[in-house]
Order: structure tokens, then C-alpha cells, then sequence
């Protein structure tokens, strides 16, 4: 369990990271088993993912029952990395007993350039976290040793505390690769044969995310059985209480927004009374991601989070003054979105209203004109369809004029993944729904970088491929925060004293009180 020593700025967390050569051996698999397994024990788990992937941290949060969390430090920098961890570790409804940390790609694999950056092995070093490799044995056996002593000797910083092998043919097999293995002194803590039904279904993007299958619950019932018989799990705690203490605080949303106030900026206006704006945030099989930090700070921020389902709901929640659409699939329910004419309705009519709107990657799609020919929202002027060609990668790109989300110059991390095109891929000063322009100003590019401009921005609307995590950035929330506010105040104040004129200052008073964001 999470305790902290009388100093305070010491935390003991039992606590693993699993990690492979290479992708494909099988991480997913084991560590979400893992924490299923573990789970069933009666002890509380709290799972994590390397880097910037949005599909396994739904399978983790199906296995332990809390929120999925990313660490990756190119998101938000070396130095939340620890604190985020104890964030995810210490959250409601109480501490973990042990957090799982799955890895990324092969262990020593990163941003590329980076010599290392953003890797497993990395993470590895910023949490100070033992590491058990998973290595697919499938195709080799005595050669297995010298791919487990490379991964072991290529950084002596990183300690690998055992080894799981994974898609052995035979015992016979895998005890040829348990013999080879003695010397270098790594235990084996658990042997896993081939069986498919352990396996997720794929696609175009990786795994089809456990938001999206019937049968996601059942499946991972049966791969937490198969963990707790073939892996020993006494021996993998015994692993993840060698972890040392870790040094530093938990992460906080309230402390994060106060530290991420820009110098200056437009007020954000704060509903007096019980009443917050609501934020409308996409849920359902067409849109499964968000970072859980993201929810966590627009609700430190004085908002509600509503989430709606874009292929289910008529309507948008009920007081709504913000929507996020974050990632996620439209491209393979566009025909049901765009058979959902009265959600279509509903957000053309709140987004001609200027309801403040942030769109990532998939959010941007569907607030195209088209998505593979099938209507979408309009809002954005540019067609999307599918791609044969992969883009992936992190960024690190720059506001192009003052917007939404970002003040003009504003430099932010982020990572883009999918196999769509947007055409044209950025704005430039073009018309929005029904000919007119939605904030009565020109619809701008959103970020800059070295390579292209991308995305659509206006001062209600943003919309881009790159995923960007809010925690690393937080003025970006305190900024979407304030617009809803200040969304939310007009309403309330049109609504109650009707029209504002230059009389109307004292009545107004009465409504919302301002703050400096």
C-alpha cells in the first residue's frame, strides 16, 4: 500500500514496470493479466502505460477498476513522471497496494533522436522501478538467454528482476530456456503456452479498444486465470516491494491549475452558487480516450464533466457551456454518427452558438464536413477519409495566433497516431457552418511546426490530429476552463436579465464574480 515516511517526501510504493525486447511479445497481455490476477487476490492495483497509447489503459482500467494513466515524460516532462505515478497510486477510493506500469515497445525504445527518451527504460530510471521482462519464446529457446543478458548489460541502471515466458510450445521447451537462463541469476517467475483466447482482436491502429468488445469482461476473467496458474505471484510482489521508496509528491490537480495560470489573460468568470458549467465530454464505442488528468483538471477548474455518446444520445447534456471530443474511432462508426442527425443538430446548433469546443484527432474528423463521404458536423471546412499510410510520431509544435486553447506562441508536446487525412489539413481564414465564421473571427491554423501547420482554431473552437495531455500543459485547461466559464456566465446572465446593455453592469454583478486566469 502507498504510505509516506515521517519525512513526507517519501512514499513507499510496491510497484513493477513490464517490459519486453521488442513489441509483440506479449506485454498487454501479462501486465493487464497481472493486474487482474492481482485483483483477485483482494489487492488494490493501480495500472499505468508508458507512453502515449490510449487503448491499453482501457484494458487496465477494466482489470483493476480505476482510471488507466499514461506516464510519458515527452508529454509532460521528467519531472512529473513520479508525481503523476503517486497521483494514479494514491487516488480515490484508496491507496493501490501495488502499481503496475506497462511498457512501451522494446525496453530501450523511444522518441526517436532521443537516445532513449520517453522509453520504458527511461521511466524505468525516473521511478526508480524494477523491471519484469516478458519475452516470447516462440521461435527460439537456448538463444532466448542472450537476448534476456543483452537487454540485462546494455544499461546497467536498469535492473530486470525476472523473466515471464511467453508462448512456449512444450515444458519441454521452456525448460531448455529455464536452463539457459541459470546463470545470469534473473529468476523465472511464470511460463504462459499459446493459447488464443488470450489474445485481443486488432486492427488498423493496434488493439480494438475494451470499450468497443461485448466480450472484453469475460476475456480478461479467463487471461487472470491463466496468470494466477502459470506465474507466480508471490514472487512477483516479493518484485515489486524491492522498489524503493519514491521521492517526491503526489501530482495535484488544484496545485498543477495555480501553477499553470498564465501571466495574463482573458478572465474567466466563476458562477456564484451551487451551479458549475457543464462540459460535455464524448464517451461511448466511437470515442474511448481521454487522459483521466484531463477530466481531473477541468473539474479543479470549476466545470462539470457530462459524458454523452455521440452514436447513442439525441441530445447534448442538459446546461451545457463546453464540449471535448476527445480520441477515439469515428472512421469506423461514421455511418452511425452520421445516422445520428439529431446529435449532428445538436452540436452544429451549440457550436454556431460559440459554445466553447476543443477537438482532438478524432474529435477533428467528426467535426469535418465528411468522414469517408459519410456527413459529419461541418464545422471544420476539410473532408476526412482514410489513409493507406501510417502517421505517427511526437511532436513538439508552436500556437500560431492567440485561440481557444493557447495564447499565441505557446509551445506544447504532443503525439499524433492515426490513418486518416484532413483536406485542407490546417485553416486559413475560411468559412464555418452555414458560410458564416463561428467566432466572427477567421478560422486559424492551430499549431505550427517544424515540418506543416495543422489543425483549425478560432476564439471558440479547436480542433487537430495531436493529442496533447493537460497535465504537462495545464494553462491549456485553465484557459479551455475559463472560456466555458465565461460561456456559461453569458448564458446565465442573458437568460436571467436578458440582453446586456450598458445599464446593465449591477445586475450583472449579481451573477458571476471574476477571477484572473
Amino acid at each position: 500500500m502507498v504510505t509516506a515516511s515521517s519525512s513526507g517526501s517519501r512514499t513507499e510504493l510496491p510497484r513493477l514496470i513490464v517490459a519486453a525486447p521488442a513489441s509483440g511479445h506479449g506485454k498487454t497481455t501479462v501486465a493487464t493479466g497481472l493486474m487482474a490476477a492481482l485483483r483477485r487476490r483482494g489487492l488494490t492495483v493501480s495500472g499505468h502505460k508508458v507512453g502515449p497509447d490510449y487503448i491499453d489503459p482501457g484494458y487496465h482500467e477494466l482489470a483493476t477498476g480505476r482510471p488507466g494513466r499514461n506516464l510519458d515524460p515527452h508529454l509532460v516532462g521528467e519531472d512529473r513522471i513520479v508525481p503523476l505515478l503517486l497521483h494514479g497510486a494514491q487516488a480515490a477510493p484508496r491507496p493501490a497496494d501495488v502499481a503496475v506500469i506497462e511498457g512501451v515497445m522494446g525496453l530501450y525504445d523511444g522518441q526517436i533522436g532521443g537516445d532513449g527518451f520517453s522509453s520504458t527504460a527511461h521511466v524505468a530510471g525516473l521511478t526508480d522501478t524494477p523491471v519484469l521482462l516478458v519475452v516470447d519464446i516462440s521461435h527460439a529457446s537456448r538463444s532466448i538467454a542472450a537476448v534476456v543478458l543483452g537487454m540485462a548489460t546494455f544499461d546497467p541502471t536498469v535492473r530486470i528482476g525476472g523473466v515471464i515466458l511467453n508462448k512456449a510450445g512444450s515444458l519441454r521447451h521452456s525448460d531448455e530456456v529455464r536452463r539457459a537462463l541459470e546463470p545470469l541469476g534473473i529468476p523465472v517467475l511464470g511460463v504462459l503456452s499459446r493459447d488464443d483466447d488470450v489474445t485481443a482482436p486488432s486492427r488498423h491502429l493496434g488493439l480494438v479498444p475494451a470499450a468497443e468488445r461485448p466480450g472484453a469482461a469475460s476475456s480478461l476473467d479467463h487471461l487472470a486465470g491463466r496468470i494466477a496458474a502459470s506465474v507466480d505471484l508471490d514472487a512477483v510482489m516479493r518484485l515489486a516491494h524491492a522498489a524503493p521508496p519514491l521521492r517526491g509528491s503526489a501530482w495535484s490537480a488544484e496545485e498543477a491549475l495555480v501553477g499553470g495560470l498564465p501571466d495574463s489573460g482573458p478572465p474567466a468568470l466563476a458562477l456564484s452558487g451551487p451551479r458549475r458549467p457543464v462540459v460535455a465530454v464524448a464517451g461511448g464505442r466511437a470515442f474511448t480516450f481521454r487522459y483521466a488528468e484531463t477530466v481531473e483538471l477541468l473539474h479543479s477548474a470549476g466545470c462539470d464533466v457530462a459524458v454523452f455518446d455521440p452514436l447513442a444520445d439525441s441530445a447534448l447534456p442538459e446546461g451545457t457551456a463546453g464540449i471535448y471530443l476527445g480520441g477515439g474511432f469515428p472512421e469506423v462508426h461514421a455511418a452511425g454518427l452520421a445516422a445520428n442527425r439529431p446529435m449532428l443538430t445538436a452540436l452544429r446548433t451549440a457550436l454556431g452558438a460559440g459554445v466553447p469546443t476543443v477537438a482532438e484527432c478524432a474529435g477533428l474528423l467528426y467535426l469535418c464536413r465528411t468522414l469517408d463521404e459519410a456527413p459529419m458536423i461541418g464545422a471544420v471546412p476539410a473532408d476526412a477519409a482514410m489513409s493507406p499510410r501510417l502517421t505517427l510520431g511526437y511532436r513538439r509544435v508552436t500556437a500560431r495566433s492567440t485561440n481557444l486553447l493557447a495564447a499565441a506562441g505557446t509551445e506544447v508536446t504532443g503525439h499524433e497516431f492515426h490513418r486518416t487525412t484532413v483536406t485542407p489539413g490546417a485553416g486559413h481564414s475560411s468559412a464555418g457552418i452555414g458560410g458564416a465564421e463561428m467566432s466572427g473571427a477567421g478560422m486559424r491554423g492551430a499549431w505550427t511546426g517544424p515540418e506543416r501547420d495543422e489543425g483549425f482554431a478560432t476564439d471558440t473552437l479547436h480542433a487537430s490530429y495531436l493529442h496533447t495531455h493537460w497535465a504537462g500543459h495545464p494553462s491549456l485547461a485553465a484557459r479551455f476552463a475559463a472560456a466555458v466559464t465565461r460561456h456559461a456566465a453569458g448564458a446565465t446572465a442573458t437568460s436571467v436579465a436578458g440582453p446586456r446593455t450598458d445599464g446593465d453592469t449591477d445586475r450583472m454583478s449579481a451573477v458571476v464574480d471574476i477571477r484572473s486566469v
